[in-house]
């Protein structure tokens, strides 16, 4: 199945302009099989989202695009998160303790909110976003090697603030899952991979030829 990891909601990211049912209703149409709502340092979209994924049958997954001292990281399975920002590595520990799962977010955009050079000194990522809605080709080229070289998973995901952003990129789950726990334990088992939306289906991309492609 295809999910779109990192996706922002009006409610709790002020910089985004879609609600929830169009995003929902923008990601059937396209083909995903979930979304993930990562409002910029808030989970206060969980208890909604929860309601209407179950009235609408559409698995949704609430994170967290945390900005760390360092950048943002987007992290799953917490139920709570530091109300500062702390340091990347204090975060990635706060989140494996609760037995959650983390990714560095576009790690070279030129916006000075990446993990950048750091991803060699963190230790506990699960993953690198290597295709992000909102980078250029060539920052997502560089996160991809550096996700490559660490032994990280390959992520891909649209960041979308706007309607026709949403899920042109995704990650390919390669088992089907329906609650957060389930999304986590698949994560970790490994096999999940990017992928890209193009003439009306999602492609998976493969490093180092897909760059041009896409």
């Amino acid at each position: 199945m295809f999910i779109d990891l990192h996706m922002h909601e009006m409610t709790y990211s002020k910089d985004s302009l879609l609600a929830l049912e169009e995003i929902v209703d923008i990601a059937r149409v396209r083909g995903l099989q979930g979304i993930c709502i990562t409002d910029h340092d808030s989970m206060g979209l969980k208890e909604y989202a929860a309601q209407y994924s179950e009235k609408t049958g559409f698995p949704i997954f609430v994170g967290i695009e945390y900005f760390s001292l360092q950048g943002d990281i987007v992290a799953f399975g917490i139920d709570e998160y530091p109300r500062e920002r702390i340091d990347a590595q204090k975060f990635i520990s706060y989140v494996k303790k609760q037995g959650g799962i983390c990714f560095s977010a576009h790690p070279f955009r030129n916006n000075n909110r990446g993990l950048g050079e750091r991803l060699n000194e963190l230790e506990g990522l699960d993953g690198v976003e290597v295709l992000n809605g909102s980078t250029d080709i060539e920052a997502n080229q560089k996160a991809a090697d550096y996700a490559n070289r660490l032994g990280l998973v390959s992520v891909g995901a649209s960041d979308c603030h706007v309607p026709e952003k949403v899920g042109i990129y995704a990650t390919y789950f390669p088992e089907k899952v329906r609650t957060l726990e389930e999304f986590i334990a698949v994560f970790k088992r490994g096999g999940c991979r990017p992928a890209y939306y193009k003439h009306g289906k999602y492609y998976l991309w493969d490093m180092p030829k897909a760059a041009a492609a896409v």
